[in-house]
């Protein structure tokens, strides 16, 4: 059975390294990024990945930058018949992928060659995917390039968040992995090259991209709200406070006789247990939200204790940008 260095940061690698252990693979050390200072108090925080390898007794080696000749002789000497990785953070050296038998593989989060780079779970909900998946990639130079080895895919659920497809994926990426390494091994796995031309490439994801701009249409409005969930969420502005928006649902005809004609961003109706805005396209009826300040409510619980007006602008720059 192959010796494995694992590679990874965030809770999405901490799925498929328990499951190389649970299947029996001897784990020569596990490669995380170094803790990073959170809080008031400025304490470094140790990564998902590093507290579940401690937990299991395991080696850890957090180099700043992989690439460096001192990190990269502390790699030479690891016993390792394979490198895996799970969104480790760094990119490998060509040097790197070159030292173990069986090279470096990758689980990256979606079908490639679509959504290549570092947030495709996000963007497959953003952009109203009916299917994702995971794939076992063996790593090349280029960013999310190399051949592919295994893929496995699920189909979205109409109210999937980020956050429950970033879930699903680390399952589906434990059980990917654990399926392709004895292939691999046994040399039962056929490398298929990506199609450049089915090619698509997404970047890192910031705060400022939950800002709601209300000209968009209300269909893609709902999926940033469910797609940004958890992380950055979506936002706008409400009586000079930040409120984030959790979830919605797009208005299908009438909303009723106190519907008033109005620009995106403009609440045209309030109900008990909800209030709806008017978008570029449509109208969003909105369900659950949080002011800045103040814990996640259903809509109905929020309007009980503040009551939005007709007429009313939701974040009168989120329209014009």
């Amino acid at each position: 059975m192959m010796k494995i260095v694992y590679m990874g940061t965030p809770d999405f690698a901490v799925a498929p390294l328990n499951a190389l252990i649970e299947a029996g693979y001897e784990i020569t050390a596990v490669i995380c990024q170094p803790d990073k200072a959170k809080g008031r108090s400025a304490e470094p925080v140790p990564c998902p990945v590093k507290e579940a390898a401690l937990a299991h007794g395991l080696r850890v080696f957090q180099p700043t930058r992989i690439k460096r000749p001192e990190a990269v002789e502390e790699l030479r000497g690891m016993e390792a018949d394979i490198f895996v990785v799970a969104a480790f953070g760094q990119i490998l050296s060509e040097e790197i992928l070159e030292m173990p038998k069986y090279g470096c593989v990758n689980i990256h989060a979606s079908l490639l060659p679509k959504y290549r780079g570092a947030a495709p779970i996000q963007w497959a909900v953003l952009n109203g995917e009916e299917k994702s998946g995971v794939s076992i990639m063996q790593m090349d130079v280029g960013i999310d390039t190399g051949d592919i080895l295994l893929q496995k895919e699920l189909l979205l659920a109409p109210d999937e968040t980020g956050g429950s497809l970033f879930d699903r994926l680390a399952k589906l990426g434990a059980e990917a992995i654990v399926e392709a390494l004895p292939l691999l091994e046994a040399g039962k796995l056929q490398p298929r090259k990506q199609d450049e031309a089915l090619s698509s490439h997404v970047g890192m994801l910031t705060k400022e991209d939950g800002h709601i701009n209300w000209s968009l249409g209300a269909a893609e409005i709902e999926r940033r709200i469910r797609g940004l969930d958890p992380w950055p969420g979506c936002y706008t502005f409400f009586r000079g406070k930040q409120l984030k928006l959790w979830r919605a649902e797009v208005l299908r005809g009438s909303v009723g006789e106190n519907r008033i004609a109005g620009g995106p961003g403009k609440i045209v109706s309030v109900s008990k247990e909800y209030f709806d805005v008017a978008c570029g396209e449509g109208i969003l009826r909105i369900r659950e939200l949080q002011l800045e300040g103040k814990k996640r409510l259903s809509c109905a619980e929020f309007l009980r204790g503040m009551k939005p007006e007709c007429g009313e602008i939701l974040d009168g720059e989120g329209s014009e940008r």
